[in-house]
């Protein structure tokens, strides 16, 4: 493997940010009441405002195009887009099944032919996908790549998606508000997209992040599914899709809404994240005085001290001072998150050259993990 290099990074993060007074007349009402969860979540969660493709009821952006508005914001004439080869994409919301994601961000770019790959999940699809773009380069068969995170989650967490099954509770002479399960994440997550180009060269002015390593795991044969759609999750904690559901099921019980297990959620992220990442410590003989900035990505700012708390465990220590992150500003974007911390580090001004950065991207949907390291140079 040769060296490869992040040399550029972009985002688009859609219309003006929403707060959280605004959040309910962008995603309505469900039943016509305020959430019960709402108040609660947001107390918890710490973000103040947030991006979202959608006003008035509709749409503003696909997935797609926010990917591709992305992605675009990299080239210019002294690195122009035809010379991209590689194109990689994650995303939780595609807008599909079929095609895949990454080949409609293709057809939206409507550029010249290059290679796709597709990484379905959640957080960690973008650099699931992004180790393939950075193996292309770091093996030769490329010069350049891209991935790209992506999400636009604002359609599903719509009140209008939650209705027939909030009648269908009425029918049922039960409460009409939806369970905390769905309702959590809808404010919890929004949409945007950020990129990064990755190269055999650094740049020639200017900085490059260079990538010392990039490792992902799962440990989904220890752990049950945390956070799904389009499926119900049985009793026996199994999963039955929506193929093999009645169609009636598809709206009565909203399965293609987002839910997530808030209980095992906090249980095991953070604790099977520390198991990981003492793992990556004594095999890339890595200690806290090795990490200049620290850039967690975090659905919420209550799960801080629990962070801070197992890294003291294994020794770990990494100062408060060193730990950037844009959660209160941009909110959860899924997938494009761990890209619009570096995003917005690396256009910062505060990076010299010799610094070294720590990236962590934690996936509570069968709890998947990825880390990168790197060095500004």
């Amino acid at each position: 493997m040769r060296p490869v290099y992040i040399t550029r990074l972009s985002k688009y993060l859609p219309n003006d940010p929403v707060t959280n007074d605004e959040m309910e007349s962008v995603l309505g009402m469900v039943n016509a009441r305020p959430s019960k969860a709402r108040g609660l979540v947001l107390r918890n969660n710490g973000i103040k405002s947030r991006y979202y493709a959608f006003r008035d009821g509709k749409p503003t952006h696909t997935n797609a195009e926010l990917a591709a508005n992305a992605i675009r914001a990299l080239f210019d004439e002294s690195t122009p887009i035809e010379r991209l080869e590689v194109l990689t994409a994650g995303t939780t919301s595609p807008e599909q099944i079929l095609p895949s994601h990454a080949a409609m961000v293709h057809g939206e770019l409507g550029i010249h032919p290059v290679e796709i790959i597709s990484a379905t999940g959640a957080c960690c699809s973008s650099i699931q996908a992004m180790k393939y773009a950075y193996m292309a380069v770091g093996s030769g068969q490329a010069e350049v790549a891209v991935s790209v995170g992506s999400e636009r989650l604002s359609s599903w967490m719509h009140a209008s998606r939650f209705e027939p099954e909030a009648e269908n509770l009425k029918r049922l002479e039960e409460n009409p508000f939806i369970a905390f399960e769905k309702d959590f994440l809808r404010w919890m997550l929004s949409d945007g997209a950020a990129a990064a180009l990755m190269q055999g060269e650094p740049n020639g002015e200017g900085i490059s992040l260079r990538i010392e390593w990039l490792e992902t795991t799962s440990f989904a044969n220890e752990l049950e599914t945390c956070m799904y759609a389009g499926a119900v999750k049985n009793e026996d904690k199994s999963l039955t899709g929506w193929n093999d559901l009645d169609i009636e099921d598809w709206t009565n019980k909203s399965v293609f809404s987002l839910k997530q297990d808030t209980r095992l959620l906090g249980e095991n992220i953070v604790p099977k994240g520390g198991v990981f990442l003492k793992k990556l410590m004594d095999k890339h003989n890595l200690s806290g005085d090795m990490v200049d900035y620290y850039l967690p990505h975090m659905s919420s700012e209550f799960f801080k001290n629990q962070i801070k708390q197992y890294h003291t465990t294994f020794g770990m220590d990494i100062p408060e001072e060193k730990w950037f992150y844009n959660l209160p500003r941009v909110g959860n974007v899924g997938s494009a998150s761990p890209f619009l911390m570096l995003e917005e580090l690396f256009h910062s001004g505060r990076l010299k050259k010799g610094e070294r950065i720590l990236v962590m991207v934690p996936e509570s949907a069968r709890f998947s993990y990825a880390y990168i390291y790197l060095t500004v140079v």
